[in-house]
């Protein structure tokens, strides 16, 4: 049996779809953070070899049954990256064709899946992808794509989770030295980072010092919560973050010469779907940047996305299903 395997492996966790060449899902797996410019090429390529592994079992399937693989990874629009990427999962399935692609890619590929469209390289449309790191990427009528984001933590990523987390903690800092305005999120914050025993500043900080992404991204919950329960500093850094999202649309709509036309823009990540004031704060900003616009959330997989990709790369089993 011919098997396609498809990835979606970002900063926090990856997730593995295997086809058959019917296009038939045989099995999704999940497993750890697959960016190797946040965690490291050695567990980047754990976490695709175990997720995919782990779905050949669960398909009951052997690795030199495995066709073609498209994998969607954070971090490989740099060529380098990409390259390393594709050798090591040439090596780890040779009988397969291999395609690696950024992230933001297969997001866009599920957003015109799920609106039953051809995927053709004219289809126009901007996607926002915004998980622990952020970007929006688009295409036009022409076939022109751009992006704008997706530039790491150090330099970009606004409105990304790991960007609501530092936030959170600077505003908590700030108001804990009288410096800014009153909130709860300080004492939110050292809550959540209790691991059986009394946890202070002192300690949070250090962690962040060693391995911010192991802090930052996993506070995003706290400042949902603490803007649900009234807290206003919360609900403006989310807020906020909508608008640093929005304008990354922006950016890609302007580029692209799409300002008047109803083009779908398709939410995609883990930021989404979890805090109305968000939600909310970046459906109106995109409705005044881009008015024309369809703004939609994803509800296709982008690691099904990238199977069928990698499905339909073998023209032969894309035509007869064999």
């Amino acid at each position: 049996m011919n098997i396609f395997l498809g990835f979606d492996a970002g900063g926090t966790k990856t997730d593995c779809v295997a086809l058959d060449a019917t296009g038939r899902v045989l099995a999704e797996t999940t497993g750890g953070p697959g960016n190797p410019l946040r965690v490291g090429f050695a567990k980047a390529f754990f976490a695709l070899e175990d997720t995919a592994r782990r779905a050949l079992t669960e398909a009951r399937q052997e690795t030199e049954n495995v066709r073609a693989i498209c994998a969607g990874v954070a971090g490989a629009g740099r060529p380098r990256v990409a390259r390393r990427l594709a050798s090591f999962l040439g090596h780890a399935f040779p009988q397969a064709s291999v395609r690696v692609i950024t992230d933001i890619e297969i997001a866009f590929e599920a957003a015109l899946a799920q609106r039953n469209v051809d995927r053709r390289a004219n289809e126009a449309g901007v996607v926002i992808v915004a998980g622990t790191g952020s970007a929006a990427y688009g295409r036009n009528s022409e076939g022109k794509t751009t992006r704008a984001g997706g530039w790491g933590p150090w330099i970009g990523d606004p409105g990304s989770a790991y960007d609501i987390g530092r936030h959170a903690v600077e505003a908590a800092l700030r108001a804990r030295d009288h410096l800014g305005p009153p909130t709860t999120l300080g004492g939110n914050i050292l809550r959540a980072e209790e691991t059986g025993k009394t946890q202070d500043w002192d300690a949070i900080l250090e962690r962040i010092a060693k391995r911010p992404d192991a802090v930052f991204p996993k506070l995003f919950p706290v400042v949902v919560e603490t803007a649900a329960a009234g807290d206003a500093v919360a609900q403006q850094i989310l807020t906020s973050a909508a608008k640093s999202l929005a304008s990354l649309a922006k950016t890609v709509v302007d580029s692209l010469g799409l300002n008047d036309q109803p083009i779908p823009v398709a939410k995609s990540g883990g930021v989404f779907g979890h805090s109305k004031y968000l939600d909310a704060a970046l459906d109106q900003e995109l409705s005044r940047l881009a008015p024309a616009a369809c703004i939609e959330s994803l509800r296709t997989s982008p690691a099904g996305a990238a199977a069928e990709l990698a499905r339909k790369s073998i023209p032969d089993v894309a035509a007869d299903g064999t």
